[in-house]
């Protein structure tokens, strides 16, 4: 039997999109961040980024980062420019935040009960934000070296799960680690899984109608609480949007990139997890998997020429893997290389698209989850209803015209993978159902505001047209009926006050009455309709 391909180096980015729920002074902030900022005591700092750090900080990789975006997608990422010696604006700054923590430095991990413990390396744990979106993304990137080839498609499969998916007979978490725990420089536990306490997960969903995030992935998000928790009153919540299972980049370096087999680069590309020892069968059938270099692989680079030989990239949307030779220095290179592309260029494409199908379905909750609330038996519901569609109109125009692009780079590079992810995840048609759903719902609003409008000067037609015989008939050539101008004041002022009221009870019996007059008015007009039928109108208005 031959050594499985080895595994140089490893790095393993995961992403997990995340709704924010907000309380009290909290919602009216349009920076989600600010909200975070305002707990007391947690572990999250802001992160300058390069572009307004130190000088010194700024290398030829973010250079290259900056100038693969096209102008419009540049300020979203980076910000408005600004000249040499000019303070910073708000309304010019990035669309998005990124909060880092420092604390953990480690993750150990065990995949099987009977597999021997990983510990990987925390390269970052970053929480990124986006203005005017309640929606956050925790970025948790790690690295490794010297892995064999099922280790890390066993990583890639198992470590991005925010609670189990279910248990075996003998109590194992499905597809989930076998343990994970969090350490702190010093190689002290932080905070570790929970996954094997299957009653603890099953009464959670039984209670409270939610899956249970575990315990080490709680930990990292802190102190930020999954909104159906105890702490369900906390200023800050986050609620899952997507499927459990974190959407996963990641960067192999591995010894010879030609060994790997069809069904191991099948399994990386789809994320399946490792393949029983010695065995090289397909994951799924072989017709479902007839075009899979077609549909998931992107094989520009995959020859003998060139500085990164043998370079191939697999992308199905929920995954983006990059597979090279470990001893191509320019596949390697955290400058100017695969490598850091990969973790600059790619990682923010990466992000962008999934941040937007986040957003997307965010908007959609948000309408369902107002449609549920409504109660057209009470008015005060009613017009919360309404203030709650024409925001998220509001939000989804503002969305569309700073976050939705369809092209992010002219780079052929860039632009394959952009235009991979978006067809595997169905970004476009997302975003085309749920405009349609805002603006039927926006429509909805108009249509109904109109006809209030057209009642309501149905209802003033019909009083003016009533109102206007009395006033002919009294004020016909000035003549007055009754004169009451030398009369005593207080015998004028019974007769102004007697006046008054029979004046407002026929305008208010005029008003209530008003749609069935409105319609004796129209059989009034109607040439077709006999006096007997004109007749039995007017009667109608007095019938109950």
């Amino acid at each position: 039997m031959s050594e499985p391909v080895r595994v140089e180096r490893l790095h393993q980015s995961l992403l997990w999109p995340l709704r924010l729920l907000r309380s009290g002074a909290a919602q009216r902030l349009r920076r989600p961040w600010e909200a975070l900022q305002a707990l007391p005591g947690h572990p999250w700092r802001e992160q300058a980024d390069e572009y307004t750090g130190q000088a010194d900080a700024f290398h030829e990789r973010h250079y290259q980062e900056f100038l693969t975006f096209l102008p419009y997608v540049q300020r979203v990422l980076f910000g408005e420019g600004r000249r040499p010696g000019q303070a910073a604006d708000s309304l010019g700054e990035s669309g998005m935040k990124t909060f880092r923590r420092t604390d953990v430095a480690a993750v150990r991990v065990q995949t099987h009960a009977e597999a021997a413990p990983i510990t990987l390396q925390v390269v970052h744990i970053d929480l990124v934000f986006f203005y005017d979106i309640d929606c956050a993304l925790l970025n948790v990137e790690l690295t490794g070296t010297g892995l064999a080839l099922p280790q890390v498609q066993e990583l890639l499969y198992r470590l991005g799960r925010a609670y189990p998916a279910g248990w075996d007979d003998q109590g194992h978490p499905l597809h989930s680690l076998w343990d994970c725990a969090w350490l702190d420089a010093e190689g002290r536990e932080l905070a570790r899984s929970d996954a094997r306490e299957r009653e603890r997960f099953i009464q959670h969903v039984q209670q409270r109608r939610a899956p249970r995030v575990a315990a080490h992935w709680a930990y990292l998000l802190q102190p930020l609480v999954p909104d159906m928790d105890d702490d369900s009153a906390a200023p800050l919540r986050y609620r899952q949007i997507e499927y459990y299972r974190m959407p996963v980049m990641a960067f192999l370096a591995v010894d010879d990139p030609t060994r790997l087999s069809r069904a191991d680069f099948v399994r990386l590309g789809l994320v399946t997890g490792a393949a029983a020892p010695g065995s090289q069968d397909l994951p799924y059938g072989e017709a479902h998997l007839a075009d899979f270099e077609q549909r998931y692989c992107w094989d520009r680079f995959w020859c003998a020429q060139g500085a990164a030989p043998h370079t191939r990239y697999l992308c199905c949307g929920h995954a983006l893997v990059v597979v090279g030779r470990a001893d191509a220095a320019f596949f390697g290179c955290r400058d100017r290389g695969v490598l850091a592309q990969f973790r600059h260029q790619h990682f923010l494409l990466f992000l962008l698209v999934h941040f937007q199908k986040a957003a997307l379905l965010l908007y959609s909750d948000r309408l369902v989850e107002a449609l549920r609330r409504l109660n057209i038996a009470d008015p005060d519901n009613v017009r919360a209803f309404k203030r709650e569609i024409r925001s998220a109109f509001e939000g989804f125009l503002r969305f569309t015209h700073r976050y939705w692009f369809h092209e992010v780079s002219e780079q052929a590079q860039a632009r394959a993978l952009y235009g991979l992810l978006h067809q595997h995840l169905q970004v476009q048609a997302l975003y085309g159902e749920v405009k349609t759903r805002i603006g039927d719902m926006a429509q909805y609003l108009e249509t109904d505001s109109i006809r209030r409008q057209a009642n309501t000067v149905v209802r003033l037609t019909v009083v003016t047209i009533f109102g206007l015989v009395g006033t002919i008939t009294t004020g016909f050539l000035g003549m007055n009926l009754l004169s009451e101008s030398e009369a005593p004041m207080a015998h004028r002022l019974a007769v102004f006050g007697l006046t008054l009221l029979v004046t407002c009870a026929i305008t208010v019996v005029t008003i209530v009455k008003s749609k069935r007059l409105s319609d004796f008015l129209d059989a009034l007009s109607d040439e077709r309709l006999s006096s007997l039928d004109k007749l039995k109108s007017l009667a109608a208005v007095w019938r109950r």
